[in-house]
């Protein structure tokens, strides 16, 4: 099967994204070390790249190659983070009736005997951990862009939603559908919605959203605000009052950086 029909076969039409590259989050080139559902995301005519440039002091994410753009002849430049926190839809939230298990977690949807986590530990690492029967890895290293800590275990790490399940749930997707709550929790092709980061602060932060938790490293403030609001816009989620008041101090403090994005349908 071809990656994006995989995509297609596991989630229904979820549309592609590519890979985001700025100075705090240094990627390969398209497809060079992407696994297919991902490789598929960046060359099937991709719309949403995020690019953070000057933004914030060098951040403590890298990966080995330097960092390739990746969009459509057509794709637009991109908004600025500021107008981008203005397109989100303020409403209140509600997580009445909220069950993580609503959300189908880590599946492998290409059945290649990776599932969605293990494939964000293949593509994030910044070392090549050795991947065993089931797809257990072993060794590797990664970067917690959260706090800038090299990680050396895997089972240290946690594989974060940028927008967390419960957020989401308040911000629409308590309103989805079952296949759809199941496409945003293993969203492969957004590449920025789930990021491999230390169990410390991914705990710290739960469910909380930008007016109540930012990254401990102050280098990843833009990099964590054009994710977030990538990611709800990609979604259609909505952003509660205090939540959007939050983002707009951070991109004051981001003017360079840009957000695009293609709509999950």
């Amino acid at each position: 099967m071809r990656p994006q029909e995989a995509v297609r076969a596991a989630f229904g039409a979820v549309s592609p994204v590519g890979r985001f590259a700025s100075p705090d989050v240094v990627s390969p080139g398209p497809g060079a070390n992407l696994h297919p559902l991902r490789r598929a995301a960046a060359f099937a005519c991709p719309v949403l790249l995020l690019s953070v440039a000057a933004c914030s002091p060098d951040s403590s994410r890298t990966d080995p190659k330097p960092p390739k753009k990746v969009s459509a002849p057509s794709a637009p430049g991109g908004l600025a983070l500021a107008k981008a926190v203005d397109q989100l839809k303020v409403s209140r939230e509600s997580r009445a009736g909220y069950d993580r298990d609503k959300f189908k977690l880590w599946v492998d949807a290409d059945h290649d005997g990776c599932d969605a986590r293990q494939e964000v530990l293949l593509v994030e690492a910044v070392k090549k951990p050795r991947q065993g029967k089931g797809c257990k890895l072993s060794g590797g290293q990664w970067k917690s862009y959260y706090d800038g800590k090299t990680v050396n275990d895997p089972s240290k790490l946690d594989i974060d939603h940028v927008v967390p399940l419960a957020e989401a749930w308040d911000s629409g997707a308590s309103k989805w559908s079952a296949k759809r709550r199941e496409a945003y929790a293993n969203d492969l092709t957004a590449e920025r919605g789930l990021v491999a980061v230390s169990s410390g602060p991914n705990r710290a932060k739960g469910d909380k959203d930008p007016a109540e938790w930012l990254p401990p490293a102050k280098a990843a403030y833009c990099t964590y605000a054009a994710d977030w609001v990538s990611t709800k816009l990609r979604w259609s989620l909505t952003a509660d009052t205090a939540e959007r008041a939050a983002l707009r101090k951070l991109a004051a403090g981001c003017p360079k950086t840009t957000v695009t994005f293609t709509p999950a349908l």
